[in-house]
């Protein structure tokens, strides 16, 4: 994975000790897990299938010796060092009967096929030689005897391979428990610093990227991730140690039976490749898709009155469905790919392997040295080996994704941002100067030309023109939105780019034309939950605006609660509340871009009434359509295509009776509605 692994690795390593435990008791689940099929092989071939050993007689009775007609007799790997013993015997199976071999021949009689006839027994080799023997059919009670010195061992082991679970079973739930909280919090981690590092990227990054974009990849894009921590790391991890620790075992049991899950290695190799090469395509395709879906609906949502107003119902509908539809057939594509390259098909390379080894085995190809015990174990092996490949074949879609999505969550996080500046700036007077700025957003397709102009602390400059004259960009760079590419603009004589931004911000308050309200309430709409704010200065905010009153009389007065935008409040409240805001924050330097565009007349004359107190000592900006509203401004400055075209109060530009004089008279003679088209 490169580059992205790599910082998902660093991510990792934030909470390296709970991983580090999980997978450590990962390993060893699997270990005593694996433990299992050795103990199973034990009780086969020693407890049940050991019963077919030699007996000898003996003279000393014990837990470990059998009765039979009169006589006591000890098995073969129960005899100890000096013991005496009389006439060996055996205990034969043919079919489902069991029968008694006594004598010195019963000590050598060779594997093969068995009949019985009568009292004789015949065993054929592979080589087709015969050898006959007289025996006696032993009664199901005769049996038992010579099972029961082999119960408390079976018992003792079936006890062992329980609790052998068991522990096996409390290891696996504290690694998932301690995985997947790890995970969770990785992922919480990187949601924090994706939605930070949103507040450090400059506004023009936004201007660019849908907002549905921006919530896709700060949501559904480390959801996926999560996924690589909780299911991919623990099945890839357990899956190497799975097979790591099986052909080990295998290779303990028996080196032969080992060497048909070797080639097991690289096919998962090759299968990972094929695979992991369509899969990235086609998760590019899927995580884009559901990123343009999500800034589709956002911006379907924001302007659902638009839409209905103007009956743009069904075209939406069909964009939405063409997006959609394209999802759906990579989502099919995806499909099909796991499809075939899902557990069936290890199912159908394990049955392959399973057949081979039985057949081999049926036709004694693979020595005496495979017994059933033993073949029994490998097949539980193979069972245990192609769990982990199932559990790593059905995670390469999930590694995938979460590939697709980490790349896409880093890219976000690779966007040069601004530090955020810690600190307090000490409150600045407000002289503004712009020195020949020119500036444009796009190569040389310049917004702004020589642009020189000074406003003192207190002054009130207004700025008018038409839409594109370059009047709100004026504005973005002094916010520092955007940054001068020719010129200076300097604050009591010092360049905004010598000051942090969030600093030079501190003093300075902005109330837009469509002015934004977060969920809350109206006091907490004013204050932005600024502890610094008092809710004196809230109340004395609305006061100065002359909102109070009017808020004061909702039932909640100004705990009122605010939706979203504030959508159940008026524009005049909006935009009321809107400029309470900038005044709490007692700015040296205030902005108004077109912030009596919305407002009715009754609240217009409020908050003109206002702005003459507050004014004061303030710098104040006014980006304003109807030019009534800045006849009181001290400078007026009228842009044309990016340029000052005049400049000077209102009696001075009436007088020259140049743009403004003509603007002015439109919109007082009665023809509102054309002078805004020609002046927006």
């Amino acid at each position: 994975m490169g580059t992205t692994g790599k910082r998902l690795f660093q991510y990792a390593m934030i909470y390296k000790k709970p991983i580090i435990l999980a997978l450590l008791l990962l390993a060893l689940a699997v270990c005593v897990e694996l433990v299992g099929p050795f103990i199973a092989k034990r009780m086969i071939d020693q407890n049940i299938l050991g019963i077919e050993k030699v007996w000898y007689e003996t003279q000393n009775a014990d837990s470990k010796t059998a009765e039979y007609n009169g006589k006591t007799y000890k098995r073969e790997d129960h005899i100890s060092a000096g013991e005496s013993t009389g006439q060996p015997a055996r205990v034969l199976q043919a079919g489902r009967g069991y029968y008694w071999l006594e004598g010195s021949e019963a000590a050598n009689v060779p594997d093969g096929s068995r009949t019985v006839s009568g009292s004789t027994m015949t065993v054929t080799e592979q080589n087709g030689q015969t050898h006959p023997y007289e025996v006696v059919q032993l009664s199901r009670q005769e049996v038992f005897r010579f099972y029961k010195p082999e119960i408390p061992g079976l018992l003792t082991l079936a006890a062992a391979y329980f609790g052998l679970l068991l522990l096996s079973a409390v290891f696996t739930y504290f690694q998932r428990l301690l995985l997947q909280t790890s995970a969770n919090r990785i992922v919480q981690r990187m949601r924090e610093d994706v939605f930070a590092h949103t507040q450090r990227l400059p506004v023009q990054y936004f201007d660019n990227l849908p907002a549905g974009k921006v919530v896709s990849r700060i949501t559904n894009d480390t959801e996926a991730v999560r996924e690589l921590f909780v299911a991919v790391l623990a099945n890839f991890f357990s899956g190497i140690i799975y097979m790591a620790a099986i052909l080990g075992a295998l290779f303990l049991l028996s080196p032969k039976l080992a060497l048909f899950a070797v080639p097991l290695i690289p096919i998962l190799i090759v299968w990972i490749i094929v695979y992991r090469r369509f899969a990235g395509r086609y998760n590019d395709v899927i995580r884009t898709k559901v990123s343009d879906i999500n800034a589709m609906i956002n911006e379907s949502i924001n302007g659902m009155p638009i839409i209905q107003a103007f009956r743009r119902q069904k075209q939406t509908m069909e964009e939405f469905d063409e997006h959609n539809e394209e999802l759906y057939t990579y989502q099919n594509k995806m499909l099909s790919l796991n499809s075939i390259t899902s557990h069936n098909l290890v199912n159908v390379v394990r049955n392959i392997i399973f057949i081979a080894v039985i057949w081999l085995f049926w036709g004694d190809w693979l020595g005496t040295v495979v017994t059933v015990g033993v073949l029994y174990a490998f097949v539980d092996y193979m069972n245990r080996m192609f769990q982990p490949i199932v559990g790593i074949v059905n995670q390469l879609s999930n590694l995938e994704t979460a590939r697709v999505s980490a790349e896409r969550v880093f890219k976000l996080l690779d966007e040069p941002g601004i530090d955020v500046a810690t600190g307090k700036l000490d409150r600045y007077k407000g002289d503004v100067s712009f020195r020949n700025v020119t500036f444009a957003y796009k190569n040389d397709d310049y917004v702004l030309k020589n642009i020189t102009f000074e406003a003192r602390q207190g002054e009130t400059v207004a700025l008018v023109g038409h839409t594109g004259s370059g009047k709100s960009s004026i504005l973005n760079l002094l916010f520092r939105f955007y940054d001068v590419e020719q010129g200076t603009i300097t604050i009591d004589g010092t360049d905004v780019r010598d000051v942090p931004k969030q600093l030079l911000r501190q003093h300075m308050g902005i109330v837009l034309q469509d002015p934004f309200l977060f969920t809350g309430t109206i006091a907490s709409n004013v204050s932005l939950d600024n502890p610094a704010i008092s809710r004196d200065q809230v109340e004395k905010a609305l006061r100065d605006v002359g909102a109070y009153d009017m808020f004061a009389s909702l039932p909640g007065g100004i705990d009122e609660p605010v939706i979203e935008k504030g959508a159940t409040l008026s524009a005049g409240q909006r935009q009321l509340i809107s400029f309470a805001r900038a005044l709490a924050y007692d700015p040296a330097i205030l902005i108004l871009d077109e912030a009596t565009a919305s407002i009715d007349t009754e609240t217009e004359a409020i908050i003109q009434a206002a702005l003459d107190v507050l004014k004061k000592g303030r710098t104040t900006f006014v980006i304003a359509h109807r030019l009534s509203t800045i006849r009181a401004a001290d400078q007026i400055l009228v842009l044309d295509h990016g340029e000052i075209v005049e400049r000077g109060n209102h009696e001075t530009l009436m007088e020259l009776k140049g743009k403004y004089y003509a603007m002015y008279q439109l919109q007082q003679g009665g023809a509102g509605a054309d002078a805004s088209v020609l002046t927006a």
